[in-house]
């Protein structure tokens, strides 16, 4: 499948990308060879196999969550850049 520069541009645009006219021939011609390289894999008879939701066996990697002491207001507020009566000071965001 040959893509057009135009259709390069139509993507460029849709990402919000400049691209210079170097690069809308070098990504066309790119682009163009991906996509042949994805119709040939169209073409393999797949009928056969089953579907593979997954590669590998599912198995989970994270601990059971276990309540934990939090910190002190004195270490939560040392490494704080301003702080003021015991709580980060921000600058502010609102309009009064």
């Amino acid at each position: 499948m040959h893509l057009t520069q135009e259709e390069v541009r139509h993507v460029a645009e849709l990402a919000k990308l400049r691209l210079t006219e170097a690069e809308v021939r070098q990504y066309a011609a790119q682009l163009s060879a991906i996509l042949d390289y994805a119709e040939r894999i169209q073409e393999v008879d797949t009928s056969s196999v089953p579907p593979t939701p997954y590669v590998l066996g599912l198995a989970n990697v994270m601990r059971d969550d276990e309540p934990q002491p939090g910190l002190d207001n004195e270490a939560a507020l040392s490494n704080a850049p301003d702080s003021a009566n015991g709580f980060f000071r921000v600058r502010a965001v609102f309009e009064e």
